[in-house]
C-alpha cells in the first residue's frame, strides 16, 4: 500500500461540472472578496482612530473582522483559481496549510462569538461593573486564548489527517481543501480522526453556541426587566449585530459539521462551503455598520475630520 508521501499535490475540482456558472462564480467571488478586504478593513481602522470605540465589544470586533481577512485570504484566492481555469493544483503542504489556516480560524471565530455574546451580558445585565468585570488584562486573554486554542485544535486536526495514506488518490471533489472532503480521499480507518472531528465540532459549535444562547436568555430577561423604551431599544440594537452575524455564521457552520450523514451530498457541501466562506464574511462589517450607531457616528467623525484637514 502506498502512504500519504505518494501524493505530491491535489486537484481542486469543486463545481467544475456546471461550466455555465465558472464566470459567474468567480465575479461574484471577487467583487465579495474585495467588499471583505474593504468592510473588515474599514471596521479595523475606525475601531483603532476613534478613542470612543476603544473598549472591549469593539477589541472584540476588530479581532474578528482581522480574522475574516485572513480568512478569506487563504480560501477565496484558490476558488477564484478553481473558476477562473476549472482545475486547479495545490501542493500538499500548501492543501494541508489552507487546512490549517480555515480549520483555526473557523475554530478562533467560534470562541470569538462566544466571548461577544459574555461581553455584551456583563455589559447589560452588570453595566455598573462593566469596567471592573472587562478590564483590559481580561478581554485581551480572552481574545489571545481564542486563537491560540482555536488554531492548537486545528494543528491536530490537520497534523493526524495529512499523515493517513492517501494512495494515490488526489482528486478533490470541492472547492477548498476541507477536511471532510480530505478524508474521502484516504485509503485506511479514518474512525479516530472521524471521531476527533466530532469531539471539536461539539467543543467549537455545539458548547459556544450553548453559551450564547444562556447570555442572551440573561440579556433578554434583563431587557424586558428595564422600563425605559429607549434602554430597551438601546440594548437591542447593541444585540441585534452580534446576533445576526451569529445566526448566519452558525447557521452554515453547523450544516456543514453537524449534519446526518444521509444529507452528506457534495452539491450541498460546495454550496453551504461557498456561503460559509464568502457570504458570511462580507455580512458581518455591513451587519456592523448598518446595525450599530456608534460605528456609524465614528465614521461619520473621522471622514468629517478627514475632509476639514483637506479644506485647510
Amino acid at each position: 500500500m502506498e502512504n500519504s508521501s505518494a501524493v505530491t499535490e491535489f486537484f481542486l475540482v469543486g463545481l467544475s461540472k456546471y461550466p455555465e456558472l465558472q464566470l459567474s462564480l468567480f465575479m461574484f467571488c471577487l467583487i465579495m472578496y474585495l467588499v471583505i478586504l474593504l468592510g473588515n478593513s474599514l471596521l479595523i481602522i475606525i475601531c483603532i482612530l476613534d478613542s470612543s470605540l476603544h473598549t472591549p465589544m469593539y477589541f472584540f470586533l476588530g479581532n474578528l473582522s482581522f480574522l475574516e481577512i485572513c480568512y478569506t485570504s487563504s480560501s477565496i484566492p484558490p476558488m477564484l483559481m478553481l473558476f477562473r481555469f476549472g482545475r486547479k493544483s495545490i501542493s500538499f503542504i500548501g492543501c494541508a496549510l489552507q487546512m490549517v489556516v480555515s480549520l483555526g480560524l473557523g475554530s478562533t471565530e467560534c470562541i470569538l462569538l462566544a466571548v461577544m455574546a459574555y461581553d455584551r451580558y456583563v455589559a447589560i445585565c452588570n453595566p455598573l461593573r462593566y469596567s471592573i468585570i472587562m478590564h483590559r488584562v481580561l478581554y485581551v486573554h480572552m481574545a489571545a486564548w481564542s486563537w491560540i486554542i482555536g488554531c492548537l485544535s486545528s494543528l491536530v486536526q490537520t497534523v493526524l489527517t495529512m499523515v493517513l495514506p492517501f494512495c494515490g488518490n488526489n482528486i478533490i471533489d470541492h472547492i477548498t481543501c476541507e477536511i471532510l472532503a480530505l478524508l474521502k480521499l484516504i485509503c485506511s480507518d479514518i474512525a479516530i480522526i472521524v471521531l476527533i472531528i466530532t469531539i471539536a465540532s461539539i467543543v467549537f459549535l455545539v458548547i459556544p453556541l450553548l453559551l450564547i444562547f444562556i447570555s442572551y436568555v440573561f440579556i433578554l430577561c434583563t431587557i424586558l426587566r428595564l422600563n425605559s423604551t429607549e434602554g430597551r431599544e438601546k440594548a437591542f440594537s447593541t444585540c441585534s449585530a452580534h446576533l445576526a452575524v451569529v445566526i448566519l455564521f452558525y447557521g452554515s457552520a453547523l450544516f456543514m459539521y453537524m449534519k446526518p450523514k444521509s444529507k452528506d451530498t457534495k452539491k450541498s457541501d460546495e454550496i453551504i462551503g461557498l456561503s460559509y466562506g464568502v457570504v458570511t464574511p462580507v455580512l458581518n462589517p455591513i451587519i456592523y455598520s448598518l446595525r450599530n450607531k456608534e460605528v456609524k457616528e465614528a465614521m461619520n467623525k473621522i471622514l468629517s475630520r478627514h475632509l476639514h484637514s483637506h479644506k485647510i
